[in-house]
């Protein structure tokens, strides 16, 4: 059975399952299972879920050189509560020397090509060896972020990967996710009490004013249709 018919399968078997469910079924029946957190408040929140179930699963970021202090300040905070280590996955240096090399330091801003470019280099390239060998891929995507994930379901193949990737947030609102972290005491990432509702890479992220879409301060300079950078599209 083909790894695209196993993920349709598993999205109606689990359909109406809480994240907690989720979380269990994926942890209890499969070996090779990991989180890819960006340390904003959806991962914090699904970490805490994780983590709850089985202490020593696997939950990895990637450094992409360009953080904001306060994105290390939260997954020391997160190490610290959980007693655990993250896993961190940095961007293969010759490619990054490259990268500043063909376009700059901030060429990113130039183009959509350019700046898919620099996110290939920073964020898509170590996710698939921090990928390579697993079975399920947790992510903590909600539908109601943007106009790009407005479709996902909870559990589908992604070909871009090869990997079965499993959403159980996917039906949480932005007041579920505040409600856990509150409620739980999860370390959260402070510029979230700064006006930024979603976060990446310091240059290309920035604060909303009121009534903004929660993605309008992530590569603001583009169309909202545009703004993935690869590491799930669709």
């Amino acid at each position: 059975m083909s790894k695209e018919t196993i993920a349709k399968e598993l999205n109606q078997q689990l359909k109406g399952k809480t994240a907690q469910e989720v979380v269990a079924y994926f942890l209890d029946n499969y070996k090779e299972v990991a989180l890819s957190s960006s340390l904003a408040a959806e991962d914090q929140a699904l970490s805490d879920v994780i983590l709850k179930h089985d202490k020593s699963a696997r939950i990895f970021t990637l450094d992409t050189g360009r953080l904001h202090p306060e994105t290390y300040d939260v997954m020391d905070a997160t190490n610290l509560k959980y007693n655990i280590k993250i896993d961190v996955y940095f961007p293969n240096e010759q490619n990054v020397q490259e990268l500043y090399k063909t376009q700059g330091v901030n060429g990113h801003y130039e183009s959509i090509e350019k700046r898919k470019h620099c996110c290939f280099v920073r964020k898509i390239e170590p996710l698939k060896r921090a990928l390579k060998g697993l079975d399920i891929w947790f992510t903590g995507l909600r539908a109601s972020q943007s106009v790009t994930r407005t479709e996902m379901p909870l559990v589908e193949y992604d070909a871009n990967f090869d990997v079965i990737k499993v959403n159980p947030l996917i039906d949480w609102n932005e007041e579920d996710v505040w409600t856990y972290i509150k409620e739980n005491r999860v370390p959260y990432n402070k510029l979230h009490d700064q006006g930024f509702p979603s976060i990446g890479c310091a240059p290309c992220t920035r604060a909303v004013k009121d009534g903004e879409d929660i993605r309008a301060g992530r590569w603001w300079w583009e169309n909202p249709e545009h703004k993935e950078c690869g590491l799930h599209k669709k």
